[in-house]
């Protein structure tokens, strides 16, 4: 299973081991990692589920759709690299992947 390093805006480190064909929020949620909310259970709509991803990464997390352009406009801190965790779906290539999250998240 590949595992998954969720990094609070305070430097605190979650690693996860993800099943591949999962959310990224998902595994986040089932592994209690603080700052992860995922109020809309992964439907897009709302934003408690944003993270930053760097890097090299990004190209293997796929790109933004416009619904998750639109629900990241109401996240703080927006970035080139902010993502909804709940649109990233868990393969093997994203084995050893770190994401960070906005300070207003813990």
């Amino acid at each position: 299973m590949p595992k998954i390093t969720f990094i609070a805006h305070s430097g605190q480190r979650h690693t996860v081991e993800a099943e591949a064909g999962l959310s990224l929020m998902r595994a986040a949620i089932d592994h209690n990692v603080p700052g992860i909310d995922g109020d809309c259970g992964g439907a897009c709509a709302c934003a408690t589920c944003h993270v930053f991803v760097e890097g090299a990464w990004a190209a293997k997390t796929g790109v933004r759709t416009q619904q998750e352009n639109d629900m990241l406009n109401f996240a703080a801190e927006l970035r080139d690299s902010s993502r909804l965790a709940c649109q990233i779906t868990v393969t093997d290539d994203l084995d050893g992947l770190e994401v960070t999250m906005p300070e207003g998240q813990h």
